[in-house]
């Protein structure tokens, strides 16, 4: 089973408008919706789309905390998340003439206490694999992410900022950066793939099983015992990259959790992405017919 960490969770609005966005103008939404989000969250909706074993956990408070329990319950996501007093971030994506404007709030004040709560909760599942996906809220430093990955026998991955990766001191099994995330981890160049994979490998010398680096519109590469494979992105109408990156971690750590290698394993990370970034917010995709899409993802080792 896969338990996912989102010590700051968010609910997703997604505004689209037909004409730019100008200062100081009152522009009209054609259309909006509202998610429930944050990288463990979306990974768990994931999860769950794809019939692997999830529960999702992480700190929600206030309305908006209310909201996404109430999502997630509805969408079939088990969740057993720990209370805290302050109102769970609201986080704002506006589409507008083929641009994407994101506005995030940072997140409530939190108090390093919760830890222990999310420690007993994550043990009182028996997790085999944990995630810690996003942001941490003011108040909690990286070594709560070390504490989360100590407190059990579980391999623990991370999705989290660069700074933030370059800050953790234990042995995790998986880290997911992007291109930027990578370079702020390893002080290393990052503009052509080669230079991504030998930064890749240089992460994984400081105590990271693999690394799984998305790459944009390139595709995507795994870093991992037995080398770097690297997968082609798709060519797909992408209307919204939202959760791009959650979609691909989730399918990658969907196919490891069946035992499946790292080129399938990265395959199905591909996949399961082209499908989540053809549609606006972090909604579910279909994802019947998957396979024959991981089958078709060209992978090929640096």
């Amino acid at each position: 089973m896969i338990l996912t960490v989102t010590f700051n969770p968010a609910v997703d609005q997604t505004m689209t408008f037909d004409e730019s966005l100008r200062p100081g103008a009152v522009s009209r939404a054609t259309d909006a919706r509202f998610d429930a989000g944050g990288k463990g969250i979306n990974v768990s909706q994931y999860l769950a789309a794809l019939d692997a074993d999830t529960v999702a956990t992480g700190l929600l408070g206030g309305f908006t905390g209310t909201y996404i329990r109430q999502s997630l319950s509805e969408s079939g996501v088990p969740t057993d998340f720990v209370d805290i007093d302050e109102p769970t971030r609201l986080n704002t994506t506006a589409l507008a003439a083929g641009e994407e404007y994101k506005l995030n709030q940072n997140g409530p004040d939190v108090d390093a206490s919760v830890v222990d709560d999310l420690t007993a909760t994550a043990r009182s599942h028996g997790p085999d694999r944990v995630l810690v996906g996003g942001s941490l809220p003011p108040g909690l430093d990286p070594d709560v992410i070390d504490r989360v990955a100590d407190a059990g026998e579980w391999r623990t991955a991370v999705d989290v900022g660069g700074d933030v990766l370059a800050a953790l001191e234990g042995e995790y099994g998986l880290a997911k950066p992007n291109r930027d995330e990578l370079a702020a981890a390893t002080g290393a160049a990052v503009e052509t793939v080669a230079e991504c994979a030998e930064a890749a490998r240089r992460l994984r010398e400081r105590g990271f099983e693999r690394v799984v680096a998305s790459l944009g519109g390139e595709g995507a590469l795994l870093a991992g015992p037995d080398g770097v494979v690297f997968a082609e992105a798709f060519d797909v109408d992408v209307v919204d990259t939202v959760g791009a990156g959650d979609a691909l971690l989730s399918g990658v750590l969907a196919a490891l959790d069946r035992g499946l290698s790292d080129e399938a394993a990265l395959g199905n990370g591909v996949a399961v992405a082209s499908r989540v970034v053809q549609r606006a917010g972090t909604s579910v995709p279909d994802f019947e017919g998957l396979d024959a899409d991981r089958d078709a993802v060209e992978t090929r080792r640096l």
